[in-house]
């Protein structure tokens, strides 16, 4: 029976390895992944039920079916009890089986998808952005996210790295699997290694229950690790045996489990520099950036300033029910200054404008002083540059009128006398009105 079960399962598309026992099936389970293990409930070496303690203590996430005669129902229901997903009476149907595998294996992608997008709730915002610094950044956006290599982003503060990410995942292969994201800086150092590979019940003080670590979350899918430049050092050692052996081991775990999951980083620091202070392991900064990415300042990509300016406005009107736009001196202020805090200063600048402002045609002081402080800096430079224009005329005409009280009116010898041609001189009475 179990030959034929496992032929006709082959035929429906799916990766199927048999066991003739228990033992070998936890063996099986110890080495690989499975997303379902259907087995009967009566074994020699070991039974069902003993099998499927085991296999949820080392693989919560495989579903278990079993199988059972019809006299044995009760065995079935305890089984159930203890974590299996379904049973099934012999003699069954092999279309019946399929169907309840096919039913497990979509409920599993449904769970999946509602923990990623529990993860990533809220809009996804998209790379905007016109200029040649953003350009050729989002070109090798797309040509990452085709690979399965890990990446490294980096940038300042408030420039988008998560949105590089998650642009990376969503087209990628990956992009219908799990995208968990964990930010190393806002986790407790204590709290972080099991918060990544999650823990057994009992493992520490008030661990009152086993907990799924953000890496098996991400299984099949793609983790970012915000603020790598934050994690401690001995979490950046296991960091690294899961990046080279593709497992991981739960605190207070006894064995591996086989994880398959891309990684992506982003950190606003300079981990090169952080290798050289001894706050970030060499070995596992060179594994981390297979590719390095890095997200222009909003300083170095001023031509987006405007655009990116129209999206966050039109964002926020539609939210208070209005057509918000920029007058001609606050989009020009707003071009005018070097925003310190990236797109996310931005941002949040334009939503508090867009609350505050008494009109939907935000003007130059409806935005922050410090913006306007620009404005004003960059007219008086102007202003400057206008007044010695204005002083340069006043002393030409002044010596123009000089050179020709001294001459009696003359052009010729008050020409030669200022060093020009008469026809120069000629041209520029005119132009003073003289």
């Amino acid at each position: 029976m179990r030959i034929t079960v496992l032929d006709h399962l082959r035929d429906q598309g799916w990766e199927v390895d048999e066991a003739a026992n228990g033992a070998q099936a936890l063996e099986l389970v110890k080495a690989n992944r499975y997303d379902v293990l259907v087995s009967d409930i009566r074994m020699p070496v070991m039974d069902g039920a003993s099998l499927l303690a085991e296999v949820k203590k080392l693989s919560p996430r495989t579903e278990v079916v079993m199988m059972t005669a019809y006299g044995s129902t009760d065995d079935a229901v305890n089984c159930l009890k203890k974590g299996a997903v379904d049973y099934i009476l012999k003699p069954f149907d092999l279309e019946d089986l399929s169907f309840r595998i096919r039913r497990i294996l979509e409920v599993q992608a449904v769970k999946a998808r509602c923990v990623s997008l529990e993860n990533s709730c809220g809009p996804r915002r998209p790379l905007i952005g016109s200029s040649t610094p953003m350009q050729q950044m989002l070109r090798l956006v797309s040509q990452v996210a085709m690979a399965e290599a890990s990446a490294l982003i980096h940038g300042e503060s408030g420039t988008g790295k998560e949105l590089v990410a998650a642009a990376i995942h969503y087209e990628s292969r990956r992009a219908a699997k799990p995208y968990i994201r964990v930010n190393c800086a806002a986790i407790p150092a204590g709290l972080l290694e099991s918060e990544l590979f999650g823990h057994e019940k009992g493992a520490f003080t008030g661990a009152d229950k086993q907990v799924i670590g953000k890496f098996e979350l991400a299984d099949q899918g793609t983790i970012l690790l915000d603020e790598i430049g934050d994690m401690p050092l001995d979490l950046q050692v296991k960091l690294l045996r899961v990046l080279q052996e593709r497992e991981i081991e739960r605190l207070g775990g006894k064995a591996p489990i086989p994880v398959d999951v891309r990684v992506l980083c982003a950190t606003a620091k300079n981990l090169a520099e952080e290798v050289q202070k001894g706050n970030f392991r060499q070995d596992l900064f060179y594994r981390l950036q297979v590719i390095p990415i890095s997200v222009p300042p909003l300083r170095e990509r001023g031509e987006d300033i405007l655009e990116l300016a129209g999206f966050f406005l039109r964002e926020f009107g539609r939210e208070r029910g209005l057509r918000l736009e920029l007058s001609a001196e606050a989009a020009k202020a707003l071009q005018g200054y070097s925003f310190p805090g990236n797109v996310r200063e931005l941002r949040n600048m334009l939503e508090r404008v867009s609350v505050l402002a008494p009109a939907s045609r935000i003007q130059l002081w409806d935005l922050p002083v410090e913006v306007r402080g620009a404005a004003v800096q960059a007219g008086a430079e102007e202003a400057e540059v206008e007044e010695l224009a204005a002083a340069v005329a006043r002393a030409e005409k002044k010596c123009i009128l000089g050179a020709l009280k001294k001459t009696d009116g003359n052009k010729t010898e008050a020409a030669a006398i200022l060093g020009i041609s008469r026809k120069n001189l000629w041209e520029k009475m005119k132009q003073y009105e003289l």
